[in-house]
């Protein structure tokens, strides 16, 4: 039993420090593409914000749809880049989780609904047009990015390279 617990301890001794420096680049590598796909979508494609301008929360939902197409397309962006390289991460984590709340209820949020079971159904991924709600996956997200926001990007990060060269 000794012999476990020395080895348990020994592992933990190399996780722990190899933890600081690659446990938030997988997510950071994961936001990054996905939000990037989405910033691409936008760059490439038409605005289709005006069919949903009414339910973005305020004040997106005043604000002309162009701007708002502007702001969401060169956020998801800029804030990729940046969390490949691990830069202002936690800024970059504020705005999508801005853009991905925007999103959820714009967009993925059930028109209508009675009770929590039926909002639970709206937890679903799918891909008609139809769907009723489908907001699991932009709630994945914020969820992926509430690590980034308390944690920051870790050390394989120019964060940690500026703030030990500057702080």
């Amino acid at each position: 039993m000794e012999k476990l617990i020395q080895l348990k301890n020994q592992v933990i001794a190399i996780l722990d420090p190899a933890g600081d420096w690659v446990a938030l680049l997988p997510i950071r590598l994961l936001l990054a593409y996905e939000f990037g796909k989405a910033g691409m979508m936008k760059f490439n494609g038409n605005n289709w914000f005006a069919n949903y301008q009414d339910n973005f929360l305020f004040p997106f939902n005043v604000i002309p749809v162009e701007i708002s197409w502007f702001m969401a397309t060169w956020t998801e962006l800029l804030a990729s880049v940046c969390l490949v390289l691990g830069l202002f991460t936690r800024f970059w984590a504020v705005s999508l989780i801005v853009v991905a709340v925007i999103a959820i209820s714009g967009v993925h949020w059930p028109s209508d609904w009675s009770g929590l079971a039926e909002l639970w159904e709206s937890y679903t991924i799918s891909r008609k047009s139809d769907a009723h709600g489908n907001f699991r996956i932009p709630l994945l997200f914020i969820a992926m990015l509430l690590p980034l926001i308390f944690r920051g990007a870790g050390k394989l990060s120019l964060d940690h390279i500026i703030a030990k060269k500057f702080l």
